[in-house]
């Protein structure tokens, strides 16, 4: 199995930033998968966000290109959003996704929890 622990989500006004992090551990993961963010809002399909591969090749989410920046620290199988300038339109729950390479926009088996984002003044 492979277990997925995310945190930093919450409530910002717009315009604040957050920080998600995404720890992996379990013996089934492996350091060449992608790792990436999708996200989901009532009555819409989940959408990727962003996704970064192990050596550093990244794809985003046309939204999100120049607020957010994805990275990963390999030795802690961490996978980060910096999230920047947040729009009320950014309010979703933010899902990590990891799994083998398969293309940057095709997600991987394995789902985190979610966690909220709540932009609202």
């Amino acid at each position: 199995q492979v277990q997925l622990v995310e945190s930093g989500g919450g409530l910002v006004q717009p315009g604040g930033s957050l920080r998600l992090s995404c720890a992996a551990s379990g013996s089934i993961f492996s350091i060449i998968w992608n790792m990436g963010w999708y996200r989901q809002t009532p009555g819409k399909q989940r959408e990727l966000v962003a996704v970064i591969s192990r050596g550093g090749r990244t794809n985003y989410v046309d939204s999100v290109k120049d607020r957010f920046t994805i990275s990963r620290d390999n030795a802690r199988k961490t996978v980060y959003l910096q999230m920047n300038g947040l729009k009320p339109e950014d309010t979703a729950v933010y899902y990590c996704n990891v799994g083998f390479p398969r293309g940057l926009e095709t997600p991987g088996d394995y789902w985190g929890q979610g966690t909220q984002v709540t932009v609202s003044s």
